[in-house]
């Protein structure tokens, strides 16, 4: 089964982080990516840019709307993500459970949908 690992955190206690700090966890990261490419998990990982720089485009009656930032309010933006190859949800909540940004955030997993074509 396939899992989407979305990475939250709050983008200011973030940007607030000592550079030392933060480099650790971007190092950490690195790392650990590596161990789950190694085990076969990983399919695909990588960080994204501050929620400043996102828009949501919404088509409502065939007309396109664009708002600057994420649509919803939060305390924690998207920060990351990662899709990986698991057995089940148990294996993926360990595989998640050892993400270092889990430490500053949360990691939401969710099955990845499987479309059989018609």
């Amino acid at each position: 089964m396939r899992f989407m690992f979305m990475i939250y955190h709050d983008e200011r206690e973030m940007e607030a982080l000592p550079k030392e700090e933060m480099q650790t966890l971007i190092d950490s990261a690195l790392e650990y990516d590596e161990k789950i490419k190694q085990s076969g998990h990983y399919i695909v990982s990588n960080a994204l840019q501050s929620s400043r720089t996102s828009r949501t485009i919404r088509v409502r009656g065939g007309k396109v709307s664009t708002t600057d930032g994420p649509f919803a309010e939060t305390k924690e933006q998207l920060g990351g993500f990662s899709l990986v190859e698991c057995k089940d949800l148990d294996e993926a909540i360990e595989v998640a459970a050892k993400i270092p940004g889990a430490r500053y955030g949360s990691i939401e997993v969710r099955p990845i949908w499987e479309y059989a074509e018609s």
